[in-house]
């Protein structure tokens, strides 16, 4: 399955323009960078992964459906998995991109 175009277009109107931002396909989507760190993605597998800090990691799995991603059968702190239907809303898909922007934002420069 390919990412869906759609909603990487929602993720990139809702980053905006950023000196620092780039696009780059990857984990078989097309990921939006900042600094060269991953911040959001738009799944191939549907839906959108986010880079937040590990640290928060149980407390939005917990609190939110959002799900660890998981790489050769193992999760990955602070890599989740958000499904499609929990980011149809332009408000929703805002919260998470803010997350993971803002958490990549906090990374050193790549």
């Amino acid at each position: 399955m390919a990412y869906d175009d759609a909603l990487a277009a929602r993720i990139r109107d809702r980053i905006g323009a950023a000196p620092d931002l780039s696009e780059k396909k990857m984990f078989g989507g097309l990921a939006f960078l900042i600094g060269g760190n991953m911040a959001v993605a738009a799944s191939g597998q549907g839906g959108i992964l986010v880079r937040v800090d590990p640290e928060e990691s149980d407390a939005l799995v917990a609190g939110t459906p959002a799900e660890p991603m998981e790489m050769r059968g193992k999760q990955m702190a602070g890599w989740l998995r958000v499904p499609t239907d929990d980011v149809a809303s332009d408000d929703a898909l805002g919260e998470w991109v803010e997350r993971g922007v803002g958490y990549a934002r906090s990374l050193p420069a790549k």
